[in-house]
């Protein structure tokens, strides 16, 4: 069953959001050539902190396996769920996915932006934009009375008529006391019928590869590659549904919830 969230959990909800959007707005600042994953983690870590949250990822376990950062990184065909390290030093003409999900105050924020760095090709600069574009269409669509499948349905076909392909094995979600809530939101297809209602919180997130849509999980069991090498795209937003059409949550603020601006 899709959670509906109050009006106090849409309160807990806009704020966690805006300390997960304040985080990304720090990090996406910080992208240059030379600067390596774990120096953005290591930033993100304490920027989380100093808003006064957690990392929703920091620990969150999958089987058996715990993952070890507070951000995910990942770089050109990694997917999703890339591991920091100070080995992996951004170059050139690479493309950089950083995905922040905190915990404020027991609500869940989650946001993801994929960033150039330097110069980049102009095929890799398109794949950027159309994912981008999927993201928005996408948010377009979570429109009360529509169904979970009209948003699935437009990311795909953004995706597709401009050559690119969306990952099947990954998808949406709701969001909310727990980082995955109900429904998936698949950026394909047409399966998921629920009807989209007031008060649902939905984390949006195209994944978005310039070759075929197969992906692998590397051997440390969270580095999500495509399965081709092609490098991959990824933007997300934390989106509530009203009866005035979407509003996007995790937009970043000038002040969050009385901490210090980043």
């Amino acid at each position: 069953m899709i959670p509906i969230k109050n009006e106090r959990q849409i309160v807990r909800m806009r704020e966690a959001c805006a300390v997960a959007a304040a985080v990304l707005q720090e990090l996406r600042q910080l992208v240059r050539p030379g600067i390596s994953t774990q120096d953005l983690e290591e930033c993100g870590r304490l920027a989380i902190a100093r808003l006064g949250a957690t990392s929703a990822c920091y620990g969150y376990q999958l089987a058996s396996r715990r993952y070890p950062a507070h951000t995910c990184i990942s770089v050109n065909e990694e997917v999703v769920h890339g591991i920091p390290s100070f080995r992996r030093i951004l170059r050139d003409g690479d493309i950089v996915a950083i995905d922040i999900v905190v915990s404020y105050n027991g609500y869940i924020g989650d946001n993801a932006i994929t960033l150039p760095v330097g110069q980049i090709s102009p095929r890799l600069t398109e794949l950027l934009e159309v994912t981008e574009g999927a993201l928005k269409i996408g948010i377009s669509n979570a429109v009360v009375g529509n169904r979970i499948a009209d948003i699935s349905q437009a990311i795909q076909r953004h995706v597709e008529a401009h050559g690119f392909n969306v990952v099947r094995d990954m998808v949406g979600h709701g969001v909310g006391l727990a980082m995955h809530e109900e429904p998936q939101i698949p950026n394909f297809g047409r399966e998921v019928r629920d009807k989209i209602r007031p008060g649902m919180t939905l984390a949006i997130e195209p994944m978005v590869n310039l070759g075929g849509y197969k992906t692998k999980t590397l051997s440390d069991g969270w580095t999500v590659v495509t399965a081709d090498g092609s490098p991959s795209a990824h933007f997300e937003h934390t989106v509530l549904t009203t009866l005035n059409g979407p509003e996007i949550l995790t937009i970043a603020q000038a002040q969050v919830a009385g901490k210090k601006p980043v």
